[in-house]
């Protein structure tokens, strides 16, 4: 590869989809012949992608663009922050371009104007998957764009816009490539996993001579067919998602869903404006368990809304006993500029958030523990990530990277960082297990 006198620092902050819009950048910049680095100080540029979701984000977000400023006079700043570029251009005036999400165009062109390409990026220069910011042996697969939902508490489609679904060959093929560099846990995003393909009316495609609709099902049946662990995130319960179940019963996909329930009451979620019945949903687990006994949900939840009474985080409270969810997130709730939820009555104050919060944890903990307590003497297929002290740390079909627990392997032998090894558990505390290594 021909090394390049054009030197990029890069900064991606912000969730997976996040990730995935970095990936894009820095694959057409390498294409183009630019070299990312990791210094910001000896870089001719630098971009950053920010997030600003909520405003720890935001300030996280702030602070490492005032950082970056402070090393190099040429910084451009993308992402959901971006979006808020008259707040961005305020306090950084001096910024050479400021672009929203999801907008590679609108930065390689203002690259372009600063930096020009080294070479006509036609050469093949980067492998076919791209430039990936994940360990080697797993991917992000983003198969849409924005959302049609519009929560009270997020302002992400203002960000994002509107569902924009990729075609399904499209998004195949980029899976066959990934597999094809030896990714062996891919790993599906998007604003809404299950309404994928509702913008393009479910369209049929083909990939590898099968006809296959633009739709939720269709994809986790073609992706099954790859050979590799599919990790589904952000599926919101819809009915069709039943469909789905069998398949990670069958083998074909992880038994694993990813469903951002925010809450139980039906009030809370009325005001949230957010679909949900906790009695049904309660029913589909059951269901969903009865079809597939390995399955593992994770969810998410809002502690602290506004309005939310005693009544209600008892209920909520309540929800876990009965869901019993294996793996479980919780923010505190915080108000977003632009989010309408700022302007509902009975607002929390911030004392009373916090103890819902620690409440909330402590009663999840419980229930994680005696969940995990039960997979003692079980034997497990995992992932290895990398090496510590007493062994290694991997992750079984149960935990995402980064967002879930791990599986502690106590070892004295050599393992290689991204291969599968079966291990028997021996222990486990609140949130992760330990294990011993079958021969």
């Amino acid at each position: 590869m021909i090394k390049s006198t054009h030197k990029i620092g890069f900064v991606s902050l912000g969730c997976p989809k996040a990730t995935v819009d970095s990936e894009q950048v820095i694959t057409q910049l390498r294409a183009e012949g630019y070299e990312i680095i990791p210094s910001l100080g000896e870089a001719d540029m630098v971009i950053i992608n920010t997030c600003g979701f909520i405003d720890s984000a935001v300030q996280e977000s702030l602070e490492t663009i005032d950082e970056a400023l402070h090393e190099n006079s040429k910084v451009i700043v993308t992402g959901c922050l971006g979006a808020k570029s008259d707040l961005v251009r305020k306090r950084f005036p001096e910024l050479l371009a400021v672009t929203g999400p999801h907008a590679k165009d609108e930065v390689m062109h203002a690259v372009h104007q600063h930096l020009p390409a080294p070479h006509d990026p036609f050469f093949d220069l980067v492998p076919k998957q791209g430039v990936k910011l994940t360990p080697e042996h797993y991917a992000y697969l983003k198969i849409s764009e924005g959302c049609n939902h519009r929560c009270s508490f997020c302002i992400i489609p203002s960000f994002r816009g509107d569902l924009v679904s990729r075609p399904i060959d499209q998004v195949m093929r980029e899976a066959e490539n990934l597999v094809a560099a030896g990714v062996k846990e891919i790993l599906v995003i998007s604003q809404d996993t299950s309404a994928y393909g509702v913008d393009l009316k479910y369209k049929t495609f083909f990939w590898q001579g099968q006809p296959l609709q633009t739709r939720f099902l269709d994809l986790a049946q073609a992706l099954g067919q790859l050979g590799v662990w599919v990790r589904l995130h952000y599926v919101y319960p819809y009915p069709h998602v039943d469909q789905v179940i069998p398949l990670m019963a069958d083998g074909l996909i992880l038994p694993y869903l990813d469903i951002p329930f925010q809450h139980a009451s039906k009030r809370i979620l009325k005001l949230m404006k957010r679909p949900g019945n906790r009695d049904r949903v309660l029913e589909r687990i059951q269901s969903w368990r009865e079809c597939c006994p390995e399955l593992t949900i994770r969810s998410t939840f809002i502690v602290g809304f506004p309005g939310e009474t005693e009544g209600d985080f008892a209920q909520l409270l309540d929800f876990l006993d009965e869901a019993q969810l294996d793996r479980v997130g919780c923010f505190m709730y915080s108000p977003v500029e632009g989010a309408k939820s700022n302007q509902l009555p009975d607002q929390i104050p911030e004392e009373v958030r916090q103890q819902r919060h620690e409440i909330f944890m402590l009663h999840q903990q419980k229930i994680s523990a005696q969940k995990l307590r039960q997979k003692i003497g079980k034997e497990l297929q995992v992932i290895v990530e990398q090496a510590y002290k007493g062994g290694y740390i991997s992750r079984s079909y149960a935990d995402a990277p980064e967002i879930d627990g791990v599986v502690y392997i106590e070892t004295d032998q050599t393992l290689s960082t991204g291969q599968f090894y079966q291990v028997r558990v021996s222990d486990s505390d609140e949130y992760d297990c330990y294990a011993a290594l079958l021969s």
